[in-house]
């Protein structure tokens, strides 16, 4: 189970400006320390590289790669703004955790440092003409990198933006934080199931802020109540939108003390995201077919590829005998948390493009026919939410 930090510092690795800093700061240290090198370069090889064969390239290289940036970045926010104009404006969140676009972009903006900050020490005389042999072999292997960033572009070009790649990042998504979720139905902690009740609390944890729950600390809620004795009870999940000072749990002691370490745990947004929250991907695609099922696109063939997607969800992400009670042994024993239930996966997918495509003979086929088959799934709350569900529909 990762931990609230961990989750912190995995949003900040995809971010852009993050790789951009750290390659950009490796190529800075890299000319820190080319001087260093220079005794250990043979004096024959100094005497055929001086700064006359290495400067030009250098500046070739520094205008160039201001030249690619730009047109790199041009083309990435119109490619994401065409996403999610024709999918959804959730989408664009997503295509910004490109790592491939922004590996790249980030290799093309360290080239440009890298070669402008080298330009800038030549002409300051920083560097001694015996130098120039370690920055030539540098230069060298940061045009490499630049050779193969630029092939990766022209490749992943080819289908930035398009509607088959937005499905297939939602898709991959959803996919992980479904069976992230599958595994652990209740994040480690104990299950909660519906008709549990939760009994009476000294306590009552507050919501820090007004938004969405994104990450349940599970493992410091579990330390928590541990060290006082007691148990805490979940009733807030994750994906759920929250009012600030409302209850978002409880706690089995009147240890005023241990409420707000409690209320920490708990991360508080303005949008939601991935980590805990395997309704999300499902609901974005849901989103993606009721954009193309609108009359200004008028695209039912784009919503019948969203619920054949949505369908290899449910299928394959929904574990097919879950565990007991008796068989599951909870990692974080002093917390209780709910589970998601199988009617929820299916509201969120299924019930939006229902509604906005109940006039069209085609979408509605492919529903009945994705509800049939789910009904036979080898889980048995899959298979009954989605013969009620079929059953729901019918009947309208």
């Amino acid at each position: 189970m990762i931990s609230k930090l961990l989750v912190l510092a995995q949003r900040i690795w995809r971010t852009l400006w993050v790789r951009v800093v750290l390659i950009s700061l490796f190529s800075l240290i890299a000319l820190a320390v080319a001087p260093l090198l220079t005794p250990f370069i043979p004096d024959n090889i100094k005497l055929k590289l001086g700064r006359e064969a290495i400067l030009p390239v250098l500046t070739i290289l520094a205008s160039g790669m201001l030249a690619v940036t730009t047109f790199s970045l041009n083309v990435m926010v119109s490619a994401y703004r065409a996403a999610s104009s024709m999918a959804t404006p959730r989408a664009y969140r997503l295509l910004l955790d490109d790592t491939i676009t922004q590996s790249v972009l980030a290799t093309f903006v360290g080239g440009f440092v890298y070669s402008l900050s080298a330009v800038i020490l030549f002409h300051a005389r920083v560097y001694s003409e015996d130098a120039s042999v370690v920055v030539f072999a540098v230069t060298m292997v940061v045009f490499a990198l630049i050779v193969l960033a630029i092939l990766r572009w022209i490749e992943h070009l080819s289908h930035l933006g398009s509607m088959d790649h937005t499905l297939q990042i939602i898709e991959h998504r959803a996919r992980e934080a479904m069976h992230a979720r599958a595994r652990r139905p209740s994040l480690g902690a104990r299950r909660r199931l519906e008709d549990d009740m939760v009994p009476d609390a000294a306590g009552s944890i507050m919501a820090r802020k007004t938004g969405y729950i994104r990450f349940i600390d599970v493992s410091r809620l579990n330390e928590l109540a541990e060290e006082a004795g007691t148990d805490v009870f979940i009733s807030s999940v994750p994906g759920e939108f929250v009012l600030r000072n409302t209850v978002i749990g409880t706690v089995a002691s009147s240890d005023e003390s241990l409420l707000e370490p409690a209320a920490r745990a708990f991360d508080i947004g303005d949008v939601r995201t991935f980590e805990q929250d395997p309704t999300l991907g499902l609901s974005i695609l849901a989103e993606s077919g009721q954009r193309a099922l609108s009359p200004g696109i008028n695209d039912p063939g784009t919503a019948v590829e969203v619920l054949g997607r949505i369908e290899r969800l449910l299928w394959e992400e929904t574990p097919v005998a879950p565990q007991t009670e008796a068989e599951y042994t909870p990692t974080f024993p002093r917390v209780t948390l709910p589970v998601v239930r199988a009617r929820t996966l299916l509201d969120c997918a299924v019930l939006p493009i229902a509604r906005d495509g109940a006039d069209n003979p085609d979408v509605t086929a492919r529903i009945f026919d994705l509800l049939t088959r789910i009904s036979a799934h080898p889980n048995e709350a899959m298979a009954r939410a989605a013969a009620d569900m079929q059953d729901q529909l019918s009947t309208r």
